[in-house]
């Protein structure tokens, strides 16, 4: 049945694929391009014990059946749902090899979404982010994630018991869930300031900011910060041992409380009119910027530039979750929000102006999280279709 991975797809009773679609389109080389721009794709396959051939054959007719469906209206879900339908035995075989449904999903979602922005002409921000992959867990809320090191990730989300919850790429694989402990009523917040340092917050049942750090031994106890806050932190940090954190508060302005290396200054406030927790990241020594998504659903920006805070600024777009940011270098700024169709887009600074928004893709169920460990890497969590932890990547 496998023989040829390549050109071979069965017969199947219900499959339709129209026929301007097959004569536009060439399906070998959808097929080759999703080999050789999205190998993640096959790898997560492979590494779950399916032969080369076999996953070569899977999306082969993965390739043939949204090629079939480009010329509709569908999204990358009802695609797969027809998908699923029409061509049952693909997921009782991946079954057979003890590979999680979601994990099914995530993979031939992907892949669909990936073939179909490629026929539909989506934008993308240059054809090089991997696919979707899933990191399991069950969780509560939207992600955060901090780098201490290249090639380091740490990536943070409530659980369903409302404690934190912890898991971490070491260069080579992903731990395992850690619990963290803490009774927490938002999504975390994390940064690194230095190698081996993380500090993440979030807000406590008593409505005031919470604290807890790992010092490169140890995880400390929790700690209160005070304050009454509305939405789930975000943190940024200019310099070794220094802290930015922002919240919403009960006036739904922005406020800040700063630890300048020996203590915690008061809580401040930099006005504003935001509907969801603030993203707050900075490039440089004395640099921050902090987004959010205004009552009007756009996105909104306000900076520090080492003298001053500017006033608010519009970004437009219209969004249905917090942003977040990543800087991959200095001057270079990545924002990310969900859009109304739930997938993952993108607005980047280049130093020079701000690029138009651009569609990344994927189904997400809370905010994104972003993080870079490095001048050509970067890497967005969220919250799964599944109540699981999702992973996408772009960069070396």
């Amino acid at each position: 049945m496998y023989q040829n991975p390549y050109f071979f797809v069965p017969d199947m009773p219900g499959m339709q694929f129209p026929e301007t679609a097959l004569q536009q389109v060439n399906t070998q080389q959808v097929f080759q391009m999703l080999r050789r721009e999205h190998p993640d794709l096959f790898t997560q396959l492979e590494r779950r014990g399916i032969s080369s051939q076999l996953a070569n054959q899977i999306f082969f007719l993965l390739s043939t059946f949204a090629i079939g469906q480009a010329g509709t209206n569908l999204s990358a879900n009802q695609v797969y749902n027809r998908f699923r339908t029409q061509v049952p035995w693909i997921t009782l075989l991946l079954r057979q090899y003890n590979i999680p449904q979601h994990t099914i999903n995530n993979i031939l979602q992907e892949a669909i979404q990936i073939i179909l922005n490629l026929l539909r002409g989506d934008a993308r921000p240059d054809g090089r982010w991997s696919g979707w992959e899933s990191l399991g867990g069950t969780i509560a809320s939207a992600p955060a994630a901090a780098s201490w090191q290249p090639n380091r990730l740490d990536v943070f989300a409530r659980g369903t018991d409302n404690a934190l919850w912890h898991i971490w790429w070491n260069g080579r694989s992903w731990s395992g869930w850690e619990s963290l402990g803490g009774n927490i009523t938002s999504a975390p917040a994390a940064v690194s300031w230095g190698p081996n340092r993380i500090d993440v917050f979030a807000r406590g049942t008593d409505d005031a900011l919470w604290h807890i750090w790992w010092n490169g031994n140890n995880w400390s106890e929790w700690e209160s910060l005070g304050g009454t806050i509305t939405s789930a932190p975000t943190v940024s940090s200019r310099r070794s041992n220094q802290l930015d954190v922002f919240a919403r508060g009960t006036d739904n302005a922005l406020w800040k409380r700063t630890w300048n290396g020996n203590r915690w200054e008061d809580w401040q406030s930099l006005g504003g009119n935001i509907a969801s927790e603030p993203a707050a990241v900075s490039w440089g020594p004395n640099r921050i910027d902090v987004f959010a998504r205004g009552t009007d659903n756009a996105l909104w920006h306000i900076w520090w530039d080492g003298r001053n805070w500017s006033n608010w600024e519009s970004l437009g777009g219209t969004i249905t979750s917090a942003p977040t940011v990543s800087s991959r270098r200095s001057n270079r700024l990545e924002v990310f929000a969900r859009g109304t169709d739930n997938a993952l887009w993108r607005r980047a600074w280049n130093g020079n102006r701000w690029e138009d928004w651009q569609r990344i893709g994927g189904t997400l169920t809370s905010a994104p999280a972003a993080v870079s460990w490095g001048p050509n890497r970067t890497d967005v969590f969220a919250r799964g279709q599944n109540q699981d932890l999702v992973h996408i990547w772009r960069g070396r």
